[in-house]
C-alpha cells in the first residue's frame, strides 16, 4: 500500500462517514426498540381501552410505527 492509498482511506472525511454510519445504526436500533415497546404496550390493552383512544387492533402496528 502506498502513501496515497493510506492517506485516502484514513482521511478525516472517511472517519466522518464511518462515524455518521455508526450513529445512524444506533439511532435506528433505538427507534426499533421504541416501536417494539409501543406495539407491546398497545397490544396489551383491551379492545375497550383501545376504543377509548380511538383505535382498533388493526391500528396497533401503524400507530406503533408512527408514534401517534
Amino acid at each position: 500500500m502506498n502513501t496515497a492509498t493510506l492517506t485516502r482511506h484514513t482521511s478525516p472525511d472517511f472517519f466522518s462517514r464511518v462515524a455518521t454510519g455508526v450513529v445512524a445504526f444506533f439511532e435506528a436500533v433505538g427507534e426499533g426498540h421504541r416501536i417494539a415497546r409501543r406495539y407491546e404496550t398497545l397490544s396489551r390493552l383491551s379492545d375497550a381501552a383501545l376504543a377509548k383512544r380511538g383505535l382498533t387492533r388493526q391500528d396497533i402496528a401503524r400507530v406503533a410505527i408512527s408514534g401517534r
